[in-house]
């Protein structure tokens, strides 16, 4: 990731936890602006299969995003992090970077 990606995911994830106090309202505040600004539905693949990602929901407990998604006329819920994202990447996508940024599952 180049020096100015990674500053400008800092920035959305500074704008989106901004006035949090706990790390609760950081995991709140990020899956907020990914519901609220990325684009769906949009396709990506789950082990090598393609799907299309409806929505975006949160789990019942604990930290994590979960995507909605749709193949074969059945809806699946997939964590975001099994996803492989596919171009064109949808509109809002880097809000999805900032938050696997903020969970340390990127560098």
């Amino acid at each position: 990731m180049t020096k100015a990606k990674r500053a400008r995911l800092e920035e959305l994830i500074e704008e989106a936890t901004v006035d949090c106090y706990d790390e609760d309202e950081q995991h709140s505040g990020l899956l907020t602006m990914v519901e609220d600004n990325v684009d769906c539905p949009f396709r990506a693949k789950v082990i090598g299969e393609e799907v299309e990602v409806t929505g975006f929901e949160w789990p019942k407990s604990g930290y994590g995003l979960l995507a909605v998604c749709e193949r074969d006329g059945k809806e699946h819920l997939v964590d975001i992090t099994s996803l492989e994202f596919v171009k064109p990447y949808p509109e809002g996508y880097e809000w999805i970077e900032a938050y696997l940024l903020w969970k340390g599952y990127i560098e």
